[in-house]
């Protein structure tokens, strides 16, 4: 290995693009393996993958600034909060995107003693907290809400289920009630809705029983006329009058 090959690989560029990497792999687990599959959600996956990809260059180019880090970290804190106080992001979101945002900077700032070692056991130690959460937690939080789904739609299948029997015990009633007939009926003009009382009122004087309600069941326009099904209370066995 030459003097010159040996400068270019201690050059500070290639332990950036390291770091990149390795913070590139880690969000990647976090937010497309971990994130993506208990969350079941894919629309915050892209600002939490440039989010943490930016803030990861803006700490490396900031490192040796003059510019102190909690400025510059207060600033980028100040662009999410207006950024994102537009969606009402759930306490687990925020969760995951100050996770992303801490793990960016971990891997952009921290000098480790041992780079390679300290660097995979920080983010081993970050993602595994992670998995451990979700999936201890998970049991505590699905459960809880298929119970309450399992609920709700047992709840509102009981209520169809009253419903329709009351609609059913309603027309058996009616059944019980009515007796129904077929008359041929020749007044078109009181078929409006508005003159159900006077339609009502012309067939039981024509019909001298008392027509309790009445159906259209067809019309006829050329012999000017209607088939309508009346319907009249009996008792014992006769019409009542």
């Amino acid at each position: 290995m030459t003097t010159e090959s040996l400068s270019n690989f201690q050059d500070p560029l290639w332990g950036i693009l390291l770091r990149l990497a390795i913070d590139v792999t880690v969000l990647y687990i976090i937010i497309w393996l971990i994130y993506s599959r208990f969350s079941k959600r894919k629309d915050f996956m892209f600002p939490m993958f440039l989010m943490g990809i930016m803030l990861f260059l803006i700490c490396i180019l900031l490192k040796k600034s003059e510019m102190q880090m909690g400025m510059a970290l207060g600033l980028f804190a100040i662009f999410s909060i207006m950024r994102f106080r537009t969606e009402n992001l759930v306490s687990k979101n925020m969760a995951y995107l100050f996770t992303v945002i801490g793990t960016s900077v971990i891997n952009a700032m921290f000098d480790f003693p041992h780079p390679i070692r300290g660097t995979i056991l920080v983010n081993v130690i970050i993602i595994s907290t992670l998995i451990i959460l979700e999936i201890a937690l998970n049991k505590f939080t699905v459960e809880p809400e298929n119970k309450a789904e399992n609920k709700a739609e047992k709840k509102a299948e009981m209520k169809a289920e009253i419903k329709a029997e009351m609609k059913a015990d309603k027309k058996a009633e009616e059944k019980k009630l009515f007796s129904k007939h077929e008359v041929l009926y020749d007044n078109l003009a009181l078929l409006n809705p508005d003159k159900k009382d006077d339609l009502l009122k012309d067939i039981s004087k024509r019909t001298g029983i008392k027509i309790n309600k009445v159906k259209i069941k067809r019309i006829d326009l050329i012999k000017d006329n209607a088939v309508l099904d009346v319907y009249y209370k009996e008792k014992s066995g006769k019409a009542e009058m």
